[in-house]
């Protein structure tokens, strides 16, 4: 009787701890498929700007002026020089390498600029004493470039849909100088002289360099918008040969050396791709 009770119990358990497994079994959810690091993402992009520019002028030469530095050192004052703002717009076509690295190429217009500025030789100046002559020359032009860059960028990461990032450009620039304007005025043996130059319209290439600074923000997976700080070097402007105001006298062209400019832009980026995104599988109890 007592081997009947015990086959009894031990059956029971086994019953028992076989439904506790199959129970276990049912309820615990399925392993998750591997799934590796989604890979870095690249594709094409275009992207277009607007901005304005605050330009500077480094100095202004001509073979008088030069002249006149060299014979009578600190004789010529400069007064003024410099650029009324103008905007500025660019195109571009650019590929994104990774999460963290882009570049582009980009052609850009760069509106008309006045520049203005004066030079004096005044009264107690080395020249003025030697040549008993004072006066002031006056300058008026306009300006404007067309600028070709290659650009890469860093994209320092994301936060908030928004990314921080710095670049650096190198290309050419097409500087235009028109309507150069010298206006002076100055007293030879007491008597007052008119003296009034005409610059020829011209252009010229220089090599052009950039540095970038900025905020990006995402608005969709494919557009996004930047925000940016650029300093860029545009080389020299010259005009034409320079002609009196009666076009007796011709003389050679004044240069307009080191002009830069801080610029700030907001442009448009439009990826031509979207990247992959890794979604986990639904997971269900039950």
């Amino acid at each position: 009787m007592r081997s009947v009770k015990f086959f009894v119990v031990a059956g029971a358990a086994t019953l028992l701890s076989s439904m506790a497994s199959a129970a276990d079994l049912a309820i615990a959810p399925p392993p998750l498929p591997y799934a590796p690091p989604m890979a870095d993402f690249g594709g094409w992009y275009l992207r277009g700007d607007i901005g304005m520019t605050n330009q500077q002028l480094g100095s202004l030469h001509s073979n008088l002026i030069d002249a006149e530095n060299a014979n009578f050192p600190g004789s010529l004052q400069n007064h003024g020089f410099g650029f009324d703002s103008s905007t500025s717009f660019d195109i571009g076509v650019g590929y994104q390498f990774n999460s963290w690295f882009r570049a582009d190429i980009t052609g850009e217009w760069r509106g008309k600029a006045n520049f203005h500025g004066s030079q004096s030789n005044p009264a107690g100046s080395a020249f003025a004493l030697a040549n008993n002559q004072v006066g002031v020359d006056n300058y008026t032009a306009s300006k404007s470039e067309a600028v070709f860059m290659a650009n890469a960028y860093v994209d320092l990461g994301t936060w908030w849909c928004v990314t921080p990032f710095i670049g650096a450009g190198i290309g050419t620039s097409y500087n235009q100088i028109s309507g150069f304007r010298d206006d002076g005025f100055t007293f030879t043996s007491g008597a007052l002289s008119n003296s009034t130059f005409y610059g020829d319209d011209a252009g010229k290439w220089n090599l052009a360099w950039a540095v970038y600074a900025g905020l990006s923000y995402q608005v969709t997976q494919n557009v996004a918008i930047e925000l940016a700080y650029r300093y860029i070097s545009l080389g020299n402007g010259t005009t034409g040969a320079t002609r009196s105001f009666d076009g007796l006298t011709v003389a050679d062209p004044f240069v307009l050396k080191n002009i830069t400019s801080n610029d700030v832009k907001i442009g448009v980026r439009w990826n031509l791709w979207s990247p992959p995104v890794y979604a986990p599988p639904l997971v269900t109890k039950g």
